[in-house]
């Protein structure tokens, strides 16, 4: 019957609905929006019923368009954002809004739970040794991992907490819209840092690190492996959905995960760089390992059995659409002309028209904070070097620019971690539909760059993936095969140059750090 998988991927902007065949091909995908609100004190929330209204809009207008699909779809699988809290009460409505992977609030009740009178780097060295061994991370005291959210709930809405009868990542949320069973998977789970991750085959809550952070286990999910079926969809939200009841759904994983195994680099070691509103650049890892300094670990991946590098640089596309919002497009009174419909492909024309290095206007992206390889909640972003003579086309080369030092920054630190070159690197994302981009990441990076074919569907092929080996349909040998629509080779005339410009970029990170501390401690 040719069977098809149904793949939902929550992102920062909304979600995307999709068909996957077993062997990943997307046969149509459908996007929608949703808004973002941020909030004074490094506050950032979505409201999970416009996550589920723009999923069943966007999927009524994909059946739509395959009507022959609904009797072919096999399976059911959710990936989503990472690090977001959703507090649900004991009938699974959402009891306040979302709290995302962008908001920050947190960081004073992280440093509670993780003091001590012997510190290293600001944390207590019994409880930092404990967490190191336990679950190869800990609490960042940035306070955007998913304790800090669960943490400022407590103090700040100790009512919304007392209610809360669990408290789930997005993706294991809309698993309880549609099947109404409560479930985390190993990897969603690990940003709470309440997981003994030493047996990669035997996840599980540790009493110990449960009552150094005072939140109450009753109110966290039980724990179920990513390719595990958690249930079969609900008559009622089927009826909603226009969906034959009964279709299995797949415990998923958050997008991190999910883009790995679209990208195909499910082999140990087999890199893979995305460029979303964020981004991060990661591979499979064999071995359980941390790098404290860098804010970089190897944990428990939706591919059983197996670790990966989990890093995270906040802002990548984000920049781009600053860019475009608050500078070139702003709706105030200076605009003299309508912003076009998708205005990208201009940039690309534009900086591909535009010298390597920017006439030397260096742009560092870090809009709100960085993760990695600095845990920096205070740093921002801006131009540098900015002269007279410079023109907007050097700017807006210059963003493209900066978050490519953002990556190689990263990679400098993701190779010491695993111990070799790391080259062949998959580009994924909405940033890898950009030609020019890949090209720049290659130069800077100075590393062959392939651009996996229809990059911006990473995550749907994904979990679509995931979901086909949970029913038999597919298995992970089969995986990797997946194609590359171009590969950028590093341009060797480039080479001297941004080696000059991105050792400023790293300057202008040390040089400023304690500007920016003072600036934003609020």
């Amino acid at each position: 019957m040719n069977p098809l998988i149904l793949a939902i991927d929550l992102g920062t902007s909304g979600p995307k609905v999709a068909l996957v065949t077993p062997q990943g091909q997307v046969v149509d995908c459908r996007a929608g929006a949703c808004r973002l609100t941020i909030l004074p004190g490094g506050g950032a929330e979505q409201a999970p019923d416009e996550w589920w209204a723009a999923i069943r809009a966007t999927l009524a207008e994909l059946l739509a368009a395959n009507p022959d699909a609904v009797g072919r779809i096999a399976a059911i699988g959710c990936t989503s954002q990472w690090s977001g809290t959703v507090a649900v009460g004991e009938d699974g409505r959402p009891l306040m809004n979302a709290i995302i992977w962008m908001d920050a609030r947190g960081a004073p009740y992280v440093a509670q739970i993780t003091d001590g009178l012997i510190k290293l780097q600001g944390y207590g060295l019994r409880r930092l040794v404990t967490w190191l061994r336990l679950t190869g991370g800990l609490p960042a005291h940035s306070g955007k991992d998913s304790i800090a959210h669960i943490l400022f709930i407590k103090h700040q809405y100790p009512d919304v907490y007392r209610r809360t009868y669990r408290f789930l990542e997005p993706k294991d949320y809309l698993n309880l819209r549609l099947t109404g069973l409560y479930a985390a998977s190993h990897e969603s789970i690990t940003l709470h840092w309440l997981t003994d991750n030493r047996d990669i085959n035997n996840v599980h809550y540790d009493d110990q690190l449960l009552r150094w952070s005072t939140v109450d286990r009753a109110k966290l999910p039980d724990l179920r492996r990513a390719i595990d079926i958690l249930g079969p969809l609900r008559p009622d939200v089927a009826a909603e959905l226009g969906l034959p009841a009964g279709i299995p759904v797949i415990v998923g994983t958050p997008d991190m995960h999910s883009a790995a195994v679209g990208s195909g680099a499910v082999g140990d070691f087999q890199p893979h760089l995305y460029i979303g509103t964020s981004s991060w650049l990661t591979c499979h890892v064999p071995y359980k390992k941390t790098d404290l300094f860098h804010n970089m670990a190897s944990l428990p991946s939706a591919v059983p059995g197996k670790y990966f590098i989990a890093d995270e640089q906040e802002t990548a596309g984000a920049c781009l659409a600053f860019l475009r919002d608050n500078i070139l497009y702003a709706d105030d009174l200076l605009a003299r002309e309508q912003r076009a419909p998708n205005v990208y492909p201009l940039f690309d024309q534009m900086v591909a028209a535009t010298e390597a290095g920017s006439g030397k206007l260096i742009f560092t992206p870090w809009l709100h904070g960085e993760r990695t390889p600095v845990d920096d909640r205070h740093v921002r972003g801006g131009f540098h070097n900015l002269s007279l003579r410079h023109t907007r086309a050097e700017m807006i080369r210059a963003v493209f620019e900066g978050v490519a030092y953002n990556s190689r920054w990263l990679l400098r630190y993701v190779e010491r971690f695993t111990g070799r070159r790391l080259d062949g690197i998959r580009m994924v994302g909405g940033g890898a539909n950009s030609d020019v981009w890949c090209q720049i990441h290659a130069d800077v990076l100075d590393r062959t760059v392939r651009q996996v074919k229809e990059p911006v569907q990473v995550n749907v092929r994904g979990v679509g993936l995931l979901a086909a080996v949970a029913c038999g349909l597919t298995n992970f040998d089969q995986i990797g095969d997946v194609e590359i629509a171009r590969t950028y080779e590093p341009n060797p005339a480039h080479r001297a140059l941004y080696d000059e410009l991105f050792a400023a970029f790293e300057a202008i990170y040390k040089q400023n750090n304690a500007i920016y501390r003072r600036l934003n401690r609020g």
